[in-house]
């Protein structure tokens, strides 16, 4: 290894052992345009070959000397993201220039599993609903106690009923034995919730007439 890639050793083993397995990098000597040393190598490079840095000329530096991240295709067909970085010496010409090479199978990979998961579905039968009312329990109360940064016990006389209202509003008391199941989610006797309930069906006959 030469002098100057032994010196800039220690920062190019940083960053393999960082981005591990990950990522390839490469120090090129500009001034004889060859590689003269290489990191988790998996692009067939090895030392002494030539740095073809000719292939930066046609890119636009995001930052002073540092240019990427662009796209990069090995022989396999496994596509990587590269940066490079021209690194000047005290009187200003260019020393070495650093490439990072991430292979981005892996996560492509989990990009593409995520947008499965992501991806619309369709709705819910009204026979599943049906079934799985408490799901919508669940998330009328979660959004109500989230809205209101209010743990369920600590919610107030008015925030009970509004909370049942949106619940008489989402169906969800049309389902039998759903007072209970409710009463139990808001940390109240099954009394307190049929006196609510009464309350604010009460309230809405009387908004009706």
């Amino acid at each position: 290894m030469s002098e100057l890639a032994a010196r800039w050793a220690p920062v190019c083993e940083a960053i393999v052992r960082l981005l591990s397995p990950h990522a390839e990098v490469v120090l090129h000597d500009p001034r004889s345009d060859r590689v003269i040393g290489i990191w988790n190598r998996f692009s067939g490079r090895s030392p002494g070959d030539p740095s073809l840095l000719g292939e930066l000329d046609g890119l636009r530096p995001v930052g002073k000397d540092v240019y990427g991240p662009y796209p990069k295709s090995l022989p396999d067909g496994r596509r990587l993201s590269s940066v490079s970085a021209v690194v000047r010496d005290g009187d200003g010409r260019a020393e070495v220039v650093l490439c990072v090479n991430v292979d981005r199978t892996a996560f492509d990979e989990a990009a593409r599993l995520l947008s499965g998961f992501a991806a619309p579905a369709t709705g819910q039968p009204q026979a599943l609903f049906e079934r799985d009312w408490t799901e919508t329990l669940g998330e009328v109360v979660g959004e109500f106690v989230r809205d209101r940064a209010t743990p369920v016990e600590q919610l107030s006389r008015q925030d009970r009923l509004a909370l049942l209202a949106r619940l008489e509003g989402a169906g969800v008391f049309s389902q039998r034995r759903s007072v209970p199941v409710v009463a139990r989610a808001l940390r109240m006797s099954r009394s307190t919730a049929y006196q609510l309930l009464a309350e604010i069906r009460k309230e809405s006959d009387a908004d009706a007439s």
